[in-house]
């Protein structure tokens, strides 16, 4: 018995001890769907070492929707990743943290690698009332109301082929005494045909964004 005893504590004395780390993942809690997802990461365990961060769509499946990759760096920073919501329908999500190591990863007991987010579809809050499909001469026309959004204004921000054409800018809403909405209508020139899209967001945050076409006159040649 005592010859049992000194091998297992000679093999254990050439192995080792065993480091345990820590991996902590932060999220918003709730996002609304098309908004930007914060994460945050910390960690100590050594640089190089990777994860994935995968969001998983909750329900009687789990089902994958989207993966990033966050490796530790030499500084052990805290890191922050973004992920898109962008078409996503509302409801539970879980998000993950996954070691991609062959060998499985050492964590401490207080370590946090999961936690559940809901995301909250706000898009038909928004009814736009002017035409999406516009000619070149009369663009872009934003009209349309804000569900119970009074007069408390909303913030637009417009983006086209080249990109950002304008805002974020808060324009001014009117209050519908019919059903407490807020009407909006703005103008913003552009001087091209394509596909626009208009960005809404209120006092509580992202609401949803909606997609337009300008349509160019036709040249004759």
């Amino acid at each position: 018995m005592k010859r049992i005893l000194l091998i297992a504590l000679f093999l254990l004395a050439i192995v080792g001890p065993v480091s345990a780390y820590g991996l902590y993942l932060k999220c918003s809690e709730e996002v609304a769907a098309g908004a930007s997802l914060k994460c945050s990461i910390d960690s100590d365990f050594p640089p190089g070492t990777t994860f994935n961060l995968v969001l998983y769509q909750s329900g009687y499946t789990t089902t994958q929707i989207r993966k990033q990759s966050v490796t530790i760096q030499s500084d052990q920073r805290t890191q922050y990743v973004i992920v898109d919501t962008t078409g996503l329908p509302g409801g539970t999500y879980k998000a993950e943290m996954q070691y991609t190591g062959s060998d499985e990863a050492r964590l401490r007991s207080d370590s946090t690698t999961m936690q559940l987010i809901k995301v909250i579809d706000r898009s038909d809050e928004i009814e736009i009332t002017s035409p999406v499909t516009q000619d070149l001469k009369d663009a872009l026309r934003i009209e349309g109301e804000l569900k119970n959004g009074g007069s408390s204004g909303i913030q637009i921000e417009v983006n086209g082929p080249d990109g950002r054409i304008y805002g974020p800018q808060w324009i001014q809403t009117k209050n519908n005494i019919k059903n407490s909405a807020g009407i909006f209508t703005q103008k913003v020139a552009v001087t091209s045909g394509g596909d626009y899209t208009v960005e809404f967001s209120d006092s509580k945050g992202y609401v949803g964004s909606k997609s337009f076409t300008v349509v160019a006159p036709t040249v004759a040649t």
